[in-house]
């Protein structure tokens, strides 16, 4: 079987594996397989083990793309604190992230981006690099035969406005009275998801005040034709969303002058309160970098000098977002996921056999049990009856715990045998009355909040850089489905409620998309335990469909991959990419979920697992398989390589945690949807 290739993107499409039957067991590999998921489990366990911080944590590296690098170097530009130490380190890491066509990619292995070219072009020529040394010429040719600085994103758009080589009044408008918008009111602040929420709010104050610093030099470099930078463009037709927002832009546009002055102070100064109410203890905002550098330029424009504690902790903040590497380069984390690394990891440790009472897995709870957060948050604005508990994803985020994490906190938990079971009990009963509380209206579950689907955010010329509402997905519904089973909840109206929706949800071909996750590998990958958890036979259509896509998409070598390409041609790229340990241990966790243990896909799937395994226990990944926003923003979660297969092999070797009796039951707790 020979590889094909895409023609939307010139990408090598892998070939698919033929389908092997359900119950195919005579393929040679299957000898010294289970010898070999162990000696591969034995090491993965052991280097996951060790590098536990002492704290009870564990947290991988969250590398994204370049952008992160570049607005950090321009932020600093922009407040005047830009040393040569970190831009010498930043330029470092931006260069070798660069193409050899001399564009730069937002994840490995990806297309040319023109904002993400165009803004790392910007901070080396920052860095001291000439704009005719031949990486940057291939840089500015590439993004001038794509259109230049005006066909960029906004985002970009708007950085490159703060030092004025673009114009404000080519920008959307963003005006701030926004944080006057009832919640009944389309376009309110809490129409939109918490991380553009959190980016929008600020935005505002940048967007009334336009400030422009002295550009350090020019970009005509970057543009199709420099007298004429920003080259008109017709409207979309009157009768389409995209055409009724790009005039009423127009219209906003037009009445910013009108605006009284001291109307529009009292909305700038409406934002900064909120902004400074949701600074968390650590000074970061929402413990991600995009709404921490917004609010810091922000309240700076207002009059927050550097030294104010505010902005000297938000400052400090954003340094710890920072990664040190080996050669001296210097790549920004757009956020930290300890709580997420952490949950994970016990469960794969418990799964792999690790006694539920090691001393480790003992300290990794008691971290995530004093992570728990017991106070209001913004979720609170449409629940606001509902008592507060659950978890968030980073080490400070007390305004947004998200329904995902906490989901996987409370199984983690159930695994690891405390001496103080009242702690684990309280803290899971609050959990899973929080997730229950926090269904939305179709009876599955978002991440951040309820019923976050107004179709107007998207639509705003402002948002073309990502998702910007948190819809229900069935990645998040399943893990609350199966934290519902663990607590012997499965019969529960609103977890049949949950699974009725799952079904319904499911493609054509067998699988389900991932919205947090690359992509269907992943959505498959985590639905179908989910419902197996909960009672489901392996017989059931749904799983056996599932089964069959899974072995469909099964590499000739044995693993699964899946390229993010597939958000975007979902018919060419669904379940097809090279493959990778954490995507191959997701469709291993669904098979095995499946009753497929002693099949020829199980059995060539671990084969792979154990074969990639390096010799230290973990596995090299340098392909993105997590998901901020489909396709606009990958992420590679550097944890996810060690977990996810640890999980699996464990799976494969003990059995499914779930086989006999929910975990609850099984630690002799009556399991409870209440709590206080």
């Amino acid at each position: 079987m020979t590889a094909t290739t895409d023609g939307s993107t010139g990408a090598t499409i892998p070939p698919r594996a033929a389908a092997a039957s359900d119950t195919d067991s005579t393929d040679p590999l299957a000898a010294g397989v289970p010898e070999a998921a162990e000696r591969a489990a034995a090491r993965a366990t052991e280097f996951l083990l060790a590098r536990q911080d002492p704290a009870g944590w564990w947290k991988g590296d969250l590398e994204t793309n370049v952008t992160m690098d570049a607005e950090d170097l321009l932020l600093r530009q922009f407040l005047g604190i830009r040393d040569e130490a970190t831009t010498r380190a930043a330029a470092l890491f931006i260069r070798g992230e660069q193409r050899e066509d001399g564009a730069w990619a937002t994840f490995y292995g990806g297309p040319g981006d023109l904002s993400a070219t165009v803004e790392a072009y910007v901070a080396l020529r920052l860095a001291g690099d000439a704009p005719d040394a031949p990486h940057m010429a291939r840089a500015s040719a590439w993004a001038r035969e794509r259109g230049g600085i005006a066909a960029a994103r906004v985002f970009t758009r708007i950085w490159l406005a703060l030092f004025g080589w673009w114009k404000w009044e080519d920008l959307p408008e963003l005006p701030p009275e926004l944080i006057w918008f009832p919640t009944w009111l389309p376009l309110n602040i809490y129409d939109f998801g918490c991380w553009a929420r959190q980016t929008i709010v600020p935005l505002t104050i940048v967007s009334a005040k336009r400030p422009v610093r002295p550009a350090p030099f020019p970009l005509d470099e970057l543009h199709t034709d420099p007298a004429q930078p920003n080259p008109p463009k017709p409207l979309a037709p009157l009768d389409s969303w995209d055409g009724a927002f790009e005039r009423l832009d127009r219209v906003v546009h037009r009445l910013r002058g009108a605006v009284p002055r001291r109307m529009r102070r009292a909305a700038m100064n409406a934002a900064a309160r909120w902004i400074v109410e949701r600074q968390e203890n650590d000074g970061c905002w929402g413990g991600i970098q995009p709404p921490a550098v917004y609010s810091v330029i922000a309240l700076h424009l207002l009059g927050y000098d550097l030294e104010h504690p505010v902005m000297r902790a938000g400052l400090e903040s954003l340094d710890r977002f920072a990664v040190w590497r080996e050669d001296g380069s210097r790549m920004i984390e757009a956020c930290q996921s300890p709580v997420w690394d952490t949950c994970l990891a016990v469960i794969a440790l418990a799964d792999a056999g690790v006694p539920s009472d090691h001393p480790q897995l003992l300290k990794a709870a008691d971290w995530m049990l004093a992570e728990e957060i017991r106070r209001p948050g913004d979720w609170s604005v449409k629940r606001p009856q509902l008592p507060p508990g659950g978890w968030a994803f980073e080490f400070h985020n007390d305004n947004y715990p998200d329904i995902d994490d906490t989901a996987e906190v409370a199984l983690a938990l159930r695994r690891v045998r405390h001496p103080e079971p009242g702690r684990v009990d309280g803290a899971i009963a609050r959990a899973v009355r929080w997730n229950f509380g926090m269904q939305s209206k179709n009876g599955a579950w978002g991440a951040f909040d309820v019923d976050n689907t107004s179709p107007f955010p998207n639509r705003l010329p402002f948002c073309d850089f990502g998702e910007v509402i948190d819809p229900p997905s069935a990645d998040v519904t399943a893990h609350v489905v199966e934290m519902m089973a663990a607590e012997g909840l499965a019969h529960d109206p609103r977890t049949r409620r949950g699974i009725t929706w799952l079904l319904a949800e499911q493609e054509a071909d067998g699988s389900w998309f991932g919205r947090w996750g690359v992509n269907y590998v992943y959505g498959t990958g985590s639905v179908v335990p989910a419902l197996t958890a909960a009672g489901m036979p392996a017989s059931h259509p749904a799983i056996r469909r599932a089964v069959h896509w899974l072995q469909r998409a099964q590499n000739d070598d044995g693993g699964w991959g899946e390229d993010l390409r597939s958000y975007k041609y979902a018919k060419e790229w669904s379940g097809r990419g090279a493959s990778t340990a954490s995507q191959t241990a997701w469709a291993l966790m669904a098979l095995l979920a499946a009753g497929e243990r002693d099949s020829e896909a199980v059995e060539r799937g671990v084969r792979w697992l154990a074969d990639a395994q390096r010799e230290d226990g973990s596995w090299d990944e340098p392909y993105f398989t997590g998901t901020g926003f489909p396709w606009d923003f990958s992420i590679n979660y550097h944890l996810y390589r060690q977990v996810f297969p640890l999980t699996a092999l464990g799976r494969y070797l003990h059995g499914d945690p779930f086989e006999k009796a929910p975990l609850a039951a099984r630690r002799g707790v009556r399991a409870v949807a209440g709590g206080s």
